[in-house]
This record gives structure tokens, sequence and C-alpha cells, in this order.
């Protein structure tokens, strides 16, 4: 196997891209998260997922910076939350048409750029992480009427879903969904459905926590014998194993693995080149999927 291209919106991609969240934990040492992403270009990245509440806009800060237009990279961002460096968390739910339209434009800005060629739409209905309450209860029709405004005065090039369950995705399809990005990973494999469907709409599938969730009580691929035992019998690391197994998956599952260290960049892009024959996918698809719907906050 080699790592192939993928169709995203109107752009043919590498399977592996780079997503941006990590960069955060370079945010006193600027000049080393720019040189990561130059290093991520140099090694054949073509797409970034980013969002303006990655490091309160530094994530942002460094894409613009780090990428030149003839890099020719896709930069994919979100709308749904907005930064909040003095809360609990670091951000706050953001999902009233009137904030999605102020987040599309405070991306515009720490992006440099007049139009956004990807926005994910991050509902919160599906997944690990937050849930709406109060105001932040709005409509998907409501959301998509912005956005799809958004897109025809031609800030926003594609819209994207994001913790959208299988109903919500087959309701958003009349207004021209290019990806969805759900929590799934070989150990939680509950949307199967949705991926499916987003194989048959040719709607690229970009998988968040792709080896299984970072809060308490979630699964992770790297725990299971199996993985091990495969990552033994190839000379790889089992974190190869579970992001390998996704691109074996289908054809339109896309990677944006992230980290803030050079290595483990390049062991990532290196999962491209990792064949998982007939014994070692029985193995991997015979481990126990679990959910993910664990609410926090």
């Amino acid at each position: 196997m080699t790592i192939g291209t993928a169709r995203f919106a109107t752009r043919t991609v590498s399977r592996i891209g780079y997503g941006a969240l990590q960069l955060e934990r370079l945010h006193g040492r600027r000049d080393e998260a720019v040189a990561l992403l130059r290093r991520a270009v140099e090694l054949g990245v073509d797409h970034v997922d980013t969002a303006e509440f990655y490091g309160s806009g530094f994530a942002n800060e460094v894409i613009r910076e780090a990428l030149r237009p003839e890099d020719g990279v896709l930069v994919v961002t979100k709308v749904g939350a907005d930064p909040d460096p003095g809360g609990r968390l670091p951000l706050r739910l953001a999902q009233r048409p009137e904030q999605l339209r102020a987040s599309v434009e405070d991306n515009l800005r720490s992006l440099g750029t007049d139009r956004l060629e990807v926005v994910n739409l991050r509902r919160l209905d599906t997944g690990p992480g937050l849930r709406p309450d109060g105001d932040q209860v709005v409509g998907l029709d409501d959301q998509l009427a912005v956005m799809t405004a958004l897109r025809d005065e031609g800030k926003i090039g594609a819209i994207g879903l994001s913790s959208v369950t299988l109903d919500g995705l087959r309701r958003a399809l009349p207004a021209g969904v290019v990806c969805v990005q759900n929590a799934y990973s070989l150990v939680s494999r509950q949307d199967e459905d949705l991926l499916r469907l987003c194989t048959a709409e040719n709607i690229a599938w970009v998988p968040f926590f792709p080896l299984g969730g970072s809060f308490p009580g979630l699964p992770r691929a790297t725990d299971e014998p199996a993985v091990h035992a495969v990552a033994e019998s190839l000379g790889v690391t089992p974190s190869q194993v579970g992001l390998a197994w996704l691109l074996h998956r289908a054809p339109n599952v896309l990677l944006i693995p992230g980290t803030a260290d050079a290595a483990h960049l390049e062991a990532n892009l290196a999962v491209g080149a990792i064949t998982l024959d007939a014994a070692a996918l029985a193995a991997l698809d015979g481990i126990a999927s679990r959910s993910t719907d664990v609410p926090i906050g």
C-alpha cells in the first residue's frame, strides 16, 4: 500500500495531512512551530486542519506565517466554538448563526485571507466533548442557512460537518457537504453507517481522536494487545498500526494527526507505506468497538 490521494472539496490531496491543535504546545517557541509546519510541507503534507480556538488564534497565526501560496496547501478550519482563554476550558460554544458568522470573520482575519477554502460546522450532537444548552441549542437548518449564505458571499468555499449524526448528515446533504469530522478509531467504530454514507456520496471522512480519546474513560487503540502484536510483526509502532488501519478502512478516509515534534511528524507520515495483510486486518477488526459518547462540562 502507498499513501495515495483522495478527493477533498474541489482538490485532490494526500491522504495524510496535519492537525494544528498541537501547535499550541509550542506557544512560547513560535519559530519552532513555523519550522515544524514548513517541515510538514516538505514531507508532502498538503492539507492542514485548524481553528481559531486552537491556542486562541496561535495555530492560525503560525499557519499564516509558515504557509506560502505556492505550497498549494488546503487549509481547513472550523466554527461552532470560540477561544475562551480565561475559562475553565480554553473554548466556549458559539453555535448561534451570528456567532458562526463572527467566527468565520475571526478565522479570515487570523489566517490573513479573504476566503476560507473549507469550514467545518462543529455540531455537538454525538461523540466526546461538550454538549450545548440554553441559547446554544441551535437547529441544524438555521446553522446551514448562514453557512450557505457565507459560501454564496464567497467568504467560504465549501462546508463540512463535525460531531454530526447520521440523520443530521442526511438532512444536510442538499447543502453540499464535502467532509465529515467525527470521533472514529479502531476502538470506536459506532459511526460505520455514517462512514458508508460518506463513501457513497464522495464525502471525505476525517476522523478526530483517530487512536481513541484523550478523555478519561475513553478506549485507546494503543492499549489493545492485538494492535501491539501487529505492530511487533511489522516492526512499527502501535500508533502507526492504528492510523494505518484507518487508511485501509475506506478510500475516502483522510488523516490529520497532530504533533509538536518533528520525529513524531515523520512517523505519522510514514504510515502511508504500511500494508496490513488479511490476517492483520482480521485481528484488528476483531477488536471490540466502544462508544465515545462521553459528554464533558
